[in-house]
């Protein structure tokens, strides 16, 4: 066999398993890719002369359920790895008489290998501002709404010591989009340190810069829910098309792709592409690349081939700046011991701070009140007593650590001694019955559990606790504490 062509449909096969229907559930992945796999295992190509591929098929039946269930998938193949206009033509074992040493073959004309067309629809999942987004590239110039929030520019961003770093990256960066080392730029840190505000300065000012380039600003949440959409209806190529149009690629919470397997591999190749296109991506997380639980190896060592840059809680003096340039935009002005009260109030994250200054323009709006140190005071006051307790997944596991008199680093170990594994599953049903997460998410945030183990966990709190005592003063004693 020619070693080329083998390389080829190498090629093509592996094509055809990345684009498998991505069912976001591992096991019905792998049943799909075992399929396909006892499929193609005994198909064989054996010559490819004037764009007529030949493929050697075991009977009548492989050829036909190739032509029923594959044919798209494999033109988009045959079409990627060889060009347009191939023609398929499939050599039929009949038989195999004794003391032959080759079968005796029938050939037989494939049908005609589909071009793929323009879609003029907008897929399920796709926001309505994007025009046409499964368009082959090279053939129309897509327009797209990029999603970008004029606010968040880099006139409107303050730089202290906690972001001055990323900020002088991203400036670079905006200048010279998929030009500089910087790419991806990976940017993590906390909730509300100014991620999104950061990379969509990026893109606000790549669009000004460079009209002409393709910016998009989306959710991983979003991107996620684009690929199912994409692959119910078979058109996993058509949306990795339309995001190798982009010239600045920036997507936020990359992290939420942790267990989504399926659309980690497009995301994988799309990302491939894009840079090795001299295209600009931007991602931000919560995380550092190596501590996102759950994703390829291979996508977290493409995380680090640019940089990563950590953004901090604003520090003191960097919140007073984002107060001042905040409350001055909006025509008021503060005293310096009203300044530093704000400041301390908001010791965490850029918004808590920007939803403090709103609620204090808002009430002295309302009553008709100037602002003066002790309507802050009451203000803030009021809102403190009003705001229910949060209760996340890091919140419970502290209660739960202090309940046992155990750290946190013990809770979320691998160990499996009663006097940790207890409490841990303790938290885990805890973490089910009183947030949102899945199982999954809650397995990530405990130490990378698997989410068979969140699962078992909850069960089995909920089973035992209704015959055991000893459990069940634990879930009643932990109930009050989280609630209260």
């Amino acid at each position: 066999m020619n070693e080329n062509l083998m390389m080829i449909w190498q090629k093509c096969l592996q094509f055809m398993r990345d684009n498998l229907n991505a069912a976001e559930d591992n096991s019905d992945l792998k049943k799909l890719e075992k399929s396909f796999d006892l499929l193609f295992d005994k198909i064989q190509p054996i010559s490819l002369v004037d764009n007529n591929l030949t493929l050697m098929v075991p009977s009548d039946f492989y050829k036909e359920y190739i032509e029923d269930n594959y044919l798209s998938l494999l033109s988009a193949a045959l079409k990627k790895n060889i060009g347009k206009g191939v023609k398929l033509w499939y050599s039929v074992m009949e038989n195999k008489p004794s003391g032959l040493e080759k079968p005796v073959t029938m050939n037989m004309k494939g049908k005609t290998v589909p071009t793929p067309k323009v879609q003029e629809t907008m897929p399920q999942g796709f926001s309505r501002n994007i025009v046409n987004p499964f368009v082959v590239p090279g053939i129309k110039k897509v327009n797209i709404d990029s999603n970008l929030k004029a606010d968040f520019s880099f006139d409107n961003y303050v730089e202290g010591e906690s972001n001055k770093f990323a900020s002088t990256v991203a400036r670079s960066i905006a200048k010279r989009p998929g030009a500089t080392a910087f790419n991806p730029l990976f940017l993590y840190g906390g909730y509300g340190v100014g991620k999104t505000h950061l990379g969509q300065a990026v893109g606000l000012e790549v669009k000004s810069q460079f009209p002409d380039k393709v910016v998009l600003y989306l959710s991983s949440e979003k991107f996620i829910q684009q690929f199912i959409s994409a692959a119910k209806a078979h058109k996993q190529t058509e949306f990795a098309n339309f995001y190798q149009m982009v010239d600045v690629l920036i997507i936020d919470d990359i992290q939420f792709l942790s267990g989504k397997s399926a659309t980690q591999d497009s995301f994988f190749h799309i990302f491939d592409y894009l840079h090795q296109n001299g295209k600009q991506i931007i991602l931000t997380s919560d995380k550092a690349p190596v501590d996102i639980m759950d994703i390829q190896d291979r996508i977290v060592s493409r995380f680090k081939w640019g940089l990563s840059a950590e953004i901090k809680s604003p520090d003191i003096s960097t919140r007073k700046k984002i107060i001042e340039d905040k409350l001055s935009r909006d025509g008021i002005i503060l005293t310096d011991d009203m300044l530093e009260f704000l400041a301390a109030e908001a010791k965490t994250n850029v918004r808590e701070l920007i939803g403090i200054i709103n609620s204090v323009i808002a009430y002295s709006t309302i009553y008709k009140s100037d602002l003066s140190l002790e309507l802050l005071k009451e203000t803030i006051s009021k809102i403190a007593a009003n705001q229910k307790k949060v209760i996340n997944i890091p919140y419970i596991q502290e209660v739960v650590c202090d309940y046992f008199g155990i750290k946190k680093e013990q809770l979320l170990s691998k160990t499996r001694k009663r006097e940790i594994a207890l409490p841990r599953q303790l938290a885990m049903y805890f973490s089910k019955e009183y947030t949102n997460a899945t199982f999954s998410k809650i397995g990530e945030e405990m130490g990378g559990k698997d989410h068979s183990t969140v699962m078992y966990a909850c069960d089995t709190i909920k089973d035992v606790s209704k015959i055991d005592k000893e459990i069940k003063k634990y879930v009643k004693d932990l109930t009050e504490k989280i609630k209260n």
